[in-house]
């Protein structure tokens, strides 16, 4: 998601081959988002951009 008059644009892991039941994320550069694939219409967990980052890092550097 680029600007607020933009939807978001939701992306899934290419490793996700597990029938459907992953997350969903949409990044901007201040916010992420968070959804659950099954549920597309449902809540979304938003995180600013830089914990975002920081998770990930973290999740990249335990692998």
């Amino acid at each position: 998601m680029t600007n607020t008059n933009e939807s978001p644009r939701w992306l899934t892991s290419s490793y996700s081959g597990n029938g459907g039941q992953c997350v969903e994320v949409a990044t901007s550069r201040t916010i992420a988002q968070v959804r659950d694939s099954k549920n597309v219409g449902g809540p979304a967990l938003a995180v600013p951009a830089a914990q975002w980052t920081a998770f990930l890092t973290t999740l990249k550097a335990d692998h």
